[in-house]
């Protein structure tokens, strides 16, 4: 006989769904964005670019303003805005000096445009496998994969976790390798004292709309050498019209883009930057009562916080004992989406099984660049090369979209609330 109360039969098996709040979507943005986005455009200036070797070259008064109050808040000597972080990205590749053919370790576990921002360059992409408990590269996997023609380390803080910068940084000097941080989803979590993404020769996070602060889109790119900067920016603006003007004699991928943001964003992110430390300490804050809430859960892992480190929470990520479990990642998640759970995730994605890589197709239809005389090896993309990676986006990980919505305590209570309701439930999923 069944004695459980029918209020707690599960959602997806018939009972009552334990969440029915309409979950308002996170804003960061408030009256100050508003008025100096008026200011802005009131002003006329929405741009002041020019890309020719000019003193606006460098762009107008709320570029400026940005970049050095940047510069202040990370602590660093140079910070250089961009219309996207995947346009800084390309820049960051091109100015550390990738040649074509060149190999650049990089985690599968990304967005698509931290690998293909290496192909911009005619350079091969390749993959390491990640850590478990962190989800940012493996120092081992990397070290496994580095050959002679291995020129640089493209890490990504996923998620909100820095990377072991220090273990990175180790192998990086060992083979000579340059570091790029792919901090997108990590702005003011921290390694060690420092910001996660200033500990590279090139790092740099998203002001995409769905990120902890956002001017709609952008990016900024931090680093405290001061050729780099100098590349970065000519990259951003038409470099190969300014080399001249400018006495350049690197001409190396010099082949500039139109990568600038404008005024309006630059005097919305100044606006946005006073609230970072607000924003991500509310990640923070939430993280904490999920963790407490969700501690304890057979089969179910918290984020882990490596010592010295703080976490951003961009995600919430958990992975799940699936042995433990008895029950499939799919039928978990569909019963606690069931149950009313918001912004609940499975996977991620695993770049070196995207079509592009499984064919070695990029530009064109003949191969390039893996086919032409400047890769110097077969490198592998094969089902397996990754298999931490692989297996968190086939059948383990949980993310939970903490920047997807505001999330009250109540209803942080209530998500709680649905994970228990299903754990107490998974014989009855069985």
């Amino acid at each position: 006989m069944n004695n459980q109360s029918s209020n707690d039969t599960l959602a997806v098996l018939g009972g009552p769904k334990l969440l029915n709040n309409t979950f308002t979507r996170y804003n960061s943005l408030g009256l100050e964005e508003v008025e100096a986005a008026k200011n802005v455009v009131e002003s006329g200036v929405l741009s002041q670019f020019l890309g020719c070797w000019d003193p606006d070259f460098f762009g107008g008064p709320k570029v400026q303003e940005f970049e050095r109050q940047c510069e202040s808040y990370f602590g660093v000597k140079h910070a250089v805005t961009f219309n996207s972080w995947t346009s800084g990205l390309v820049a960051a590749v091109g100015a550390v000096g990738i040649e074509p053919g060149d190999e650049v370790i990089v985690s599968p576990w990304t967005m698509a445009a931290s690998a293909t921002a290496i192909l911009h360059w005619n350079a091969i992409p390749v993959f390491a496998d990640i850590e478990r408990e962190t989800f940012c590269l493996d120092p081992v996997s990397i070290e496994r994969n580095i050959s002679e023609q291995t020129r640089a380390i493209m890490s990504v803080d996923i998620a909100g976790h820095s990377a072991d910068m220090d273990a990175l940084r180790k192998i990086a000097d060992k083979h000579k390798l340059k570091i790029i941080s792919d901090t997108a989803q990590a702005p003011a979590a921290m390694y060690k004292g420092k910001f996660a993404g200033t500990l590279a020769d090139i790092g740099g996070y998203s002001l995409n709309y769905h990120k902890h602060i956002h001017t709609g889109e952008g990016g900024i790119a931090v680093t405290d050498d001061d050729d780099l900067a100098d590349r970065l920016r000519l990259i951003r603006n038409h470099a190969e019209v300014v080399v001249d003007a400018k006495g350049v004699t690197n001409l190396s991928n010099m082949i500039g883009h139109n990568f600038r943001l404008g005024e309006i964003e630059c005097a919305m992110g100044i606006e946005q930057l006073k609230k970072l430390k607000t924003q991500v300490e509310s990640r923070q804050r939430i993280a904490r009562i999920l963790n407490k809430g969700l501690a304890g859960l057979k089969g179910l892992n918290i984020p882990a916080v490596m010592p010295g480190c703080t976490h951003a929470y961009y995600v919430y990520p958990m992975t799940l004992d699936i042995a433990v479990l008895g029950i499939s990642r799919q039928r978990l998640h569909h019963a606690l989406t069931a149950e009313g759970v918001p912004a609940l995730g499975v996977g991620y994605q695993n770049l070196h099984l995207l079509p592009m890589y499984q064919k070695k197709m990029a530009y064109g239809s003949k191969g390039f660049p893996w086919t032409s005389d400047i890769c110097k090896r077969n490198v592998s993309y094969a089902k397996g090369i990754c298999p931490v990676a692989e297996d968190l986006h086939e059948s383990s990980f949980l993310g939970f979209g903490i920047c997807s919505h505001e999330f009250k305590d109540e209803e942080v209570d209530l998500i709680i609330a649905a994970f228990h309701k299903v754990w107490r439930n998974l014989e009855a999923l069985r």
